[in-house]
């Protein structure tokens, strides 16, 4: 096969045969990449400097990138941060945005089109994005029912088997993959099992961004065995590698170095030794050839002086790269095989997608038994809400109707907790388990496996049942042991609205966690919103009538307004108050301003007890409002990933 001439070639795969006589029994397919360049723009200054803000500074990431790989080969992209190598990547598998991007992708000789790339390559990114409580099993199995969905189970759990198989992780199939706090599989099993979920798809092209990266050096240079045989099993295999070993060097049929955004060198290992040699940099006996060149080929920012020499020296070398025969090769490489009277057909990834319903269906059994195996987790999420609840009758203790006691003011500071504090446990559930759920939800969508708000509307249907129970819990202890107005369909009143204030909570926090990263700034942000609300829609911090016109504008758009409202009239209605007995002196006097509870919410809240019913909808109605926004602002966030 052209351009191999490291001992790669001679080593035989798990079938028997050489890279050579597979690529003679059957065409031979290929990736070639042909002036591939790509350039951002971004606007300098503050945001609040308008007049500088506006200025742009402009930065070529790629430029004019070409090599050609083909079926059997394995292919390392070597160069120092920021040289380029996984934006290289970015652009290969279509993740680019295209405004900026210039030049052609080919498989098989064919230009590929946009909406080719996802079908044609498998990606695994540097980052592993998996479930902390499934088994290796369990997790490809998913992912496989995600992807081949008219298979039967019988056959998905033999390619399973397969592939875990063919990856060495058949004697850990049942072991739960963990993460930071929870003790799993290892750096390297992590990355095997993310490679094998890619595997079930059946891949002809692999592109892996550092796939050694966290891994110490007997497990990075046993990934980097493990690649090379998936490529010596007619695929194509494609990784970029930083500070590879000395022993590695054997594994790669070609190498290509980076710098600045150029390819320096694309060639096999014995082209590279020759080639650097000729241009009088040969590499010292007992050194590592790949830190040596990719040191040689760095560009030394320390100071201006070395940046002038050291980027004038990578001009040199790529000069005599463009202009020698390895690069004359790749080029008639390309151009033979775009020029084929016959191409091959382009190897699409085995992929039958299923319908959306079916996929909602598998992200909701993959997410309730990941997150089911969480049994502080679970304990938590049923019980915070009691946890508070707890805190505030031991408080309060039993409500009595005696205003000089307190009746009104106990029950007004009740109804105050019960609306706020609900919202602030559901943020914290979302801030605590939606997070991973999002990283592998950015990752599978950008293979096609199903779309980001998927994911949101598996996680919203999960969550539900629990928050059902936590308030109920919650509802059933604080009504009656503080002795809210003794009533059972009252007291459905009261759970029904602070069910609502809960699972609003929750899903204004999945709004904001659409487009924000950071989960802490989510759930400031998600703090200082239901704080805001709590003080402009209450009335129980002042009155709204009181409020000047924006904030009484403002407190319509705040759910707090129609629960509040809503708990007020549910418990106030119909009470009765004493005055404390035959005493009466000023300070009662001026206690006892109210004898029947219809008093207090005319004064306080005008016209509640007649929108009872309209408040209770509208607060309701902030369900599938919020809802919809989310999925909104995940598709916002679908677009953004999509263009970085």
């Amino acid at each position: 096969m052209s351009g191999r001439g490291s001992p790669a070639p001679e080593r035989s795969s798990s079938g028997g045969q050489t890279g050579e006589a597979k690529a003679v029994a059957q065409p031979s397919d290929s990736v070639s990449v042909r002036g591939v360049s790509y350039t951002v723009r971004e606007r300098v200054g503050p945001w609040w400097n308008i007049s500088l803000y506006h200025k742009k500074w402009t930065r070529q990431i790629l430029k004019d990138v070409s090599f050609h790989v083909e079926s059997g080969q394995m292919m390392g992209i070597l160069g120092n941060s920021g040289s380029g190598k996984t934006t290289l990547l970015d652009a290969i598998s279509g993740r680019l945005g295209h405004k900026d991007n210039f030049g052609g992708v080919y498989m098989n000789g064919r230009q590929l089109k946009k909406e080719q790339f996802r079908d044609c390559f498998s990606y695994v990114p540097q980052s592993d994005a998996l479930l902390s409580f499934l088994t290796i099993q369990e997790s490809l199995t998913y992912t496989a029912l995600l992807t081949l969905h008219k298979c039967s189970d019988d056959f998905i759990k033999k390619k399973v088997d397969a592939v875990m198989a063919e990856l060495s992780l058949s004697h850990i199939a049942d072991k739960i993959i963990g993460s930071r706090i929870l003790v799993g599989i290892s750096g390297g099993e992590r990355r095997r099992v993310s490679i094998a979920a890619q595997l079930l798809q059946d891949p002809k092209v692999m592109l892996l961004d550092e796939p050694t990266t966290g891994l110490d050096c007997l497990t990075a240079n046993q990934i980097v065995s493990l690649l090379s045989e998936l490529a010596h099993r007619h695929r194509i295999v494609i990784i970029t590698i930083h500070q590879p070993r000395s022993e590695l060097f054997r594994l790669f049929d070609k190498i290509a170095i980076m710098s600045f955004g150029e390819m320096v060198f694309c060639g096999n290992p014995m082209e590279m030794i020759t080639f650097f040699s000729d241009c009088g940099y040969s590499c010292p006996e007992q050194s590592n050839p790949f830190d040596f060149y990719v040191d040689l080929t760095s560009v030394d920012t320390q100071s201006k002086e070395r940046e002038l020499e050291t980027y004038s020296r990578v001009q040199v070398i790529v000069s005599a790269y463009k202009n020698s025969e390895i690069f004359g090769k790749v080029l008639a490489a390309i151009e033979r095989t775009k020029g084929m009277k016959e191409l091959p057909p382009i190897p699409f990834k085995n992929k039958d997608s299923p319908s959306a319903f079916y996929k909602l269906w598998i992200l909701l059994r993959r997410t309730t038994r990941n997150f089911s195996r969480d049994k502080m987790g679970i304990i938590m999420r049923l019980l915070q809400n009691l946890l508070f609840g707890l805190f505030v009758v031991f408080f309060l203790l039993r409500l009595r109707n005696d205003l000089v006691k307190g009746a009104v003011q106990d029950r007004v500071g009740l109804v105050y907790q019960c609306v706020s504090a609900p919202p602030y446990t559901g943020m914290l559930n979302a801030v605590a388990l939606f997070p991973p759920l999002r990283a592998i939800s950015d990752q599978e969508s950008k293979d096609g496996l199903y779309k980001k708000w998927q994911m949101l509307i598996a996680y919203i249907v999960h969550f539900l049942p629990f928050s059902v129970i936590s308030v109920a819990i919650f509802s059933t202890f604080i009504y009656w042991t503080a002795g809210l107005y003794p009533d059972a369909s009252r007291f459905g009143i009261f759970f029904a609205v602070v069910l609502a204030s809960h699972v609003i909570g929750e899903l204004l926090t999945l709004v904001i966690l659409g487009v924000v990263q950071n989960p802490n700034i989510v759930q400031s942000g998600v703090v200082l919103l239901s704080s805001a609300g709590v003080i402009v829609g209450t009335g129980l911090v002042r009155t709204i009538e009181e409020m000047p016109t924006p904030f009484k504008i403002l407190s319509y758009l705040t759910f707090q307004k129609y629960s509040s409202e809503v708990l007020i009239v549910n418990e106030f209605y119909g009470l009765n108050f004493t005055c404390g007995g035959a005493n009466s002196s000023t300070a009662i006097n001026a206690a006892c301003i109210f004898s029947h509870g219809i008093e207090f919410i005319e004064k306080n809240f005008p016209d509640a007890l007649s929108r009872f019913t309209i408040d209770f909808l509208i607060l309701y109605a902030f369900l599938p409002g919020l809802a919809i926004i989310a999925i909104l602002s995940f598709k916002i966030r679908e677009r953004i990933i999509g263009r970085q």
